[in-house]
């Protein structure tokens, strides 16, 4: 079990220094020009006009959520969870309690689904370019994986509770990316480095005054986002952690940073898909372990599914840098082998399942 883990949080760690200015994005995010007192305006903190639309997605009937209910209690009274009690790193006696806590702690950290619709200069497309820049920064400072995921997070809630410019798009990314990394960073970069990023498109004092709007804005609340990797190291249980899975699947996990119809997914929800859908790529199937630790069945899934195909098999989609970092032999070629199937799926031509990635 160490020695998997220990793969595990080397596959977790970026590689291959990569030149984060090397696609700078074109316009990126502002906070609004006023000065820190202007934080109280009633006007200026006003929430993004328009109605919130339902969060938890897919939205499902009763019927259909009690029958789902049904079938994974059914499971969970018959499967057997095997837990090592010497095991003190799994704290198997807390690990319910834990995500249990987190369950309830995924409603208060999503950002609306639609937000985009109060927001006038910016949109979607700028969304994807900002965040696919983000992960050539992360990439290029060794940073760990759920600094990107909060960074993320900040960014979306942000928007949902400002409207911003297009000239300062990037600055709202960095400075999320800057508070996010001081949160989960042994060793963060310095704010001298953040601008360096920019290529000096911003002062370390435009930064500083923007991490002091983004954390009053969204109240200081930064360490009750849990990523989708606590909940995929909790489903790899079910294949006794397998290196294949667990790379392609965080792989699927990042590109649904990439599209905008992701944000209504829990990210509990967003790990059983990034694991269900590599599961289905190499030829596994969804059995009762993997309901069991998941706490979802297979045609919950099946929506998320087909919008990560939907994604992966857009034109020059391997175009992206989340493409480019998981082309890497370190990472088993896993964006080459999943474009490559979702391309041949998506559209029912079908290629053999069950291939090996990093072929």
């Amino acid at each position: 079990m160490d020695v998997v883990d220990e793969q595990l949080d080397i596959d977790d760690k970026a590689e291959d220094s990569m030149m984060a200015g090397e696609a700078e994005v074109e316009a990126m995010i502002s906070v609004v020009d006023s000065d820190e007192e202007d934080l109280d305006d009633e006007e200026e903190t006003a929430k993004v006009a328009g109605e919130r639309v339902a969060r938890v997605w897919p939205d499902v009937s009763t019927e259909h959520a009690k029958r789902y209910e049904r079938e994974i209690d059914a499971i969970r009274a018959t499967f057997e969870d095997e837990v090592d009690p010497y095991d003190t790193t799994m704290v198997s006696e807390y690990s319910e309690d834990i995500f249990h806590y987190m369950e309830n702690l995924e409603d208060d950290m999503m950002p609306s689904a639609d937000y985009m619709a109060g927001q006038t200069e910016i949109t979607w497309e700028m969304r994807q370019l900002l965040v696919d820049w983000l992960l050539q920064v992360h990439l290029r400072y060794h940073m760990l994986p759920e600094t990107l995921w909060i960074a993320i997070n900040i960014i979306d809630r942000f928007l949902t509770k400002r409207v911003v410019s297009r000239a300062k798009l990037q600055l709202v990314g960095v400075t999320a990316m800057f508070i996010a990394a001081k949160y989960e960073e042994i060793l963060a970069p310095s704010v001298d480095e953040f601008v360096y990023m920019t290529e000096n498109g911003y002062s370390r004092e435009e930064i500083l005054k923007g991490e002091r709007i983004v954390l009053q804005t969204l109240e200081f609340k930064v360490s009750q986002y849990c990523s989708p990797y606590s909940w995929m190291r909790k489903i790899s249980k079910a294949d006794d952690y397998d290196i294949q899975t667990r790379t392609l699947s965080k792989f699927l996990t990042e590109v649904t940073l990439l599209d905008h119809r992701f944000l209504r997914v829990k990210p509990s929800l967003v790990a059983a898909v990034g694991m269900y859908s590599a599961r289905r790529m190499l030829g596994g199937d969804w059995g009762a372990p993997f309901v069991f630790y998941s706490g979802f069945t297979e045609e919950q899934l099946l929506p998320g599914h087909t919008l990560l195909m939907e994604k992966l098999a857009e034109h020059k989609f391997d175009k992206q840098h989340v493409c480019k970092k998981y082309a890497h032999k370190k990472f088993l070629k896993a964006s080459v082998f999943a474009v490559d199937w979702a391309r041949s799926n998506v559209d029912g031509d079908g290629m053999a399942e069950g291939m090996m990635i990093g072929e």
